[in-house]
């Protein structure tokens, strides 16, 4: 779900339907704050189901599950590229291409399984999403509560989406991890830099792989750490430079200098 400019007022009447959608999925009535809560709800489940989804694969259930979430998402999917004005404007959106790709490994869930854990992206793209913060969390738009949020949405993505990796690239192979926990507690020590070495990942590809994920590490504890314990900044927009992040007292860029203006 993401934001977007209103449809024109003189809409044709068989456009009816993309008018009710708009208003539901970008619109302030209650009814639309409403719905767009639920749905953050259902979709935090939704992305529940996928971080457990190699773990409960073999139940009797999980196909089931599988395939009502692919009926769901692709109702959704639809029902938010027709609120747009022009389907060539949502489909630019990347957010659009992930819940594309989501929709593909749940319909074919055995022949695209070692894919999904790209699913977990769908994290990130809410966490983003203007809607999640112009509708949930709307009294700590623009604070530090925002950037916190982003940052742990950004670390909580990389862990579950390299430890799906993981688990589907060496989880078979001789040396590798033998299940999605230790594929989670290798991708955990090695994120923290811990490394105590009772699982690893076997030959040159899986010390390469273990590099990436210590230096990203790295640098997602750095941006949540900045995130908790730099200064508040506010949304001041520089009509020079083009900068919109400041300190909240700013009245100058601190990039260029320029007079600011609050956005």
């Amino acid at each position: 779900m993401d934001d977007a400019a209103p449809l024109p007022v003189d809409i044709p009447p068989r456009s009816r339907l993309r008018r009710a959608l708009h208003t539901l999925y970008h619109g302030g009535t209650p009814t639309a704050v409403r719905f767009r809560t639920a749905w953050v709800v259902i979709d935090l489940l939704i992305i529940g189901f996928f971080i457990a989804a190699p773990l409960i694969r073999e139940t009797a259930f999980f196909l089931a599950v599988d395939y009502a979430l692919a009926a769901l998402l692709a109702v959704d999917l639809a029902a938010r590229a027709l609120a747009r004005e022009r389907l060539s404007e949502f489909f630019r959106r990347p957010a659009a291409w992930i819940d594309l790709l989501v929709l593909v490994t749940l319909l074919f869930p055995q022949q695209f399984f070692n894919l999904g854990f790209l699913r977990v992206l769908r994290l990130y793209t809410l966490v983003n999403s203007e809607v999640f913060w112009d509708t949930v969390l709307k009294r700590f738009d623009d604070t530090r509560v925002e950037e916190v949020t982003r940052a742990v949405g950004a670390l909580l993505t990389f862990v579950f989406v390299t430890t799906g990796f993981v688990y589907a690239v060496f989880g078979r192979s001789e040396g590798g991890p033998d299940g999605y926990v230790d594929a989670l507690y290798f991708t955990i020590t090695s994120l923290t830099t811990t490394g105590y070495g009772d699982v690893t990942l076997p030959g040159t590809a899986g010390k390469l792989l273990s590099i990436i994920i210590m230096v990203s590490g790295v640098t997602l504890f750095l941006r949540l750490a900045q995130a908790v314990f730099q200064p508040a900044q506010s949304r001041l927009h520089c009509p020079d430079c083009r900068l919109d992040r400041h300190e909240a007292d700013a009245r100058h860029c601190r990039r260029c200098g320029a007079a600011l203006a609050a956005i």
